[in-house]
């Protein structure tokens, strides 16, 4: 990635400092916190990338991994949750790398391969979180945002599904903030047509990661660093 334009972000809070201080000493009760606060963000950052969700779930597990076992390097010079989301982006990008040599998100090829609805879980007595209706309107949304140009996409992501502001954008994909306005601009106008219009406020809810799967990445990641304690 390009080096990012320098922005005064805040430095992380006293809730990330101590948290990371607890997870240093590999309490597991602050790296459950860490993830949970972090999980959906980091899912939809590698997703943004990699647009499969099994892969997406493997490279943030391994972010998570790389993260903690590194914690020592955390500086606090931004917000803990923007450490990881770099940490999981390069992961992301590393993996693309593997695969189709090197690569930028900024500036991979078009005309990639239609993008894969994701297959969210349905909704069932276990899970009753989505309606018939909700789930159409989300696929619809899921697809649109995937075939967003791989310029925009992350933007969208970052300022409008994950609710950044600008500042934080630009360090993460390492842009000028001009250019986070300028792409976010352009990927309104792609979608406002079939997408905005119809959808409203239901955006918010397309790439969930909560409940069940969550807990799962949770689990995994923990158990992968009980291995290594």
């Amino acid at each position: 990635m390009r080096q990012a334009h320098v922005t005064s972000l805040p430095p992380t809070s006293s809730g990330d400092a101590e948290l990371v201080q607890r997870a240093l000493a590999r309490d597991e009760a602050a790296i459950r916190a860490i993830m949970q606060a972090n999980n959906r963000r980091l899912f939809r950052l590698a997703r943004g990338i990699l647009r499969n969700d099994h892969e997406a779930e493997d490279v943030v597990q391994d972010a998570y991994v790389r993260a903690f076992t590194h914690l020592d390097r955390f500086r606090g010079d931004s917000s803990l949750s923007t450490w990881l989301s770099r940490i999981a982006m390069n992961e992301a990008l590393g993996r693309l790398r593997r695969r189709h040599g090197s690569v930028e998100w900024s500036d991979l090829p078009k005309g990639a391969p239609e993008a894969q609805i994701i297959q969210f879980p349905l909704s069932s007595t276990d899970d009753p979180e989505k309606s018939m209706a909700q789930r159409e309107i989300q696929h619809v949304v899921e697809h649109a945002i995937d075939e967003l140009p791989e310029a925009f996409r992350l933007v969208f992501i970052t300022r409008v599904i994950e609710g950044m502001n600008v500042e934080e954008t630009a360090e993460i994909l390492g842009l000028k903030p001009e250019t986070v306005k300028t792409r976010l601009h352009r990927a309104r106008t792609i979608l406002r047509d079939n997408v905005e219009r119809k959808i409203g406020p239901v955006v918010m809810e397309a790439f969930p990661f909560a409940g069940k799967r969550c807990e799962r990445l949770t689990e995994a990641v923990l158990k992968r660093l009980r291995a290594t304690a």
